[in-house]
């Protein structure tokens, strides 16, 4: 299963702050998120093709598909750049089969500050889950779309208009 990837290699996706609930869909080309200035949005996560599936965060969530990183095939890299001050939590949560809820101990958290927006990788924090799954009191390291957990999604904070990019590049 090969991935595709946009011109340049990287499938790119922004997350975007926006105060309308009313968010201009036209114009963004198919690769972007719209979240509130402030307040949470869950992401919710489907395996597949990268592509953004609903664009509107503002009700409250948001949706994208990105393919199993099972294979190890790409890395995620994220910057924040616009307005320094804004920033953005994302923290990968899931559900067990019994419906109890998991949320890695891993979270990204980017502040834009003045100067230059450098790409960090952010794998870890995107593609996999750190919780204690199985209840030993260790944690556990559980990729995205692993069969142990279900419903995938980011649980997205966000302060002020921020402008959070995404590359998912092939390793």
């Amino acid at each position: 299963s090969s991935i595709s990837y946009a011109a340049g290699g990287c499938y790119n996706l922004e997350i975007i702050g926006t105060k309308t609930k009313n968010v201009s869909m036209t114009n963004t080309s198919g690769h972007s998120l719209f979240v509130p200035i402030s307040g949470s949005t869950k992401i919710l996560l489907k395996e597949g093709s990268f592509g953004v599936i609903d664009r509107n965060g503002t009700d409250g969530s948001a949706s994208f598909s990105l393919p199993n990183p099972a294979s190890g095939s790409y890395d995620v890299f994220a910057r924040v750049v616009g307005k320094p001050g804004t920033g953005i939590d994302m923290t990968t949560c899931a559900y067990d089969a019994a419906g109890a809820l998991f949320c890695s101990e891993n979270s990204l958290s980017l502040r834009r500050v003045a100067g230059t927006s450098k790409f960090v990788n952010v794998s870890r924090e995107l593609l996999s889950i750190q919780a204690d799954i199985d209840g030993d009191g260790d944690v556990d390291s559980v990729g995205l779309f692993s069969d142990l957990l279900q419903d995938y999604y980011w649980q997205t904070d966000t302060q002020g208009r921020v402008h959070a990019q995404l590359k998912f590049c092939p390793r």
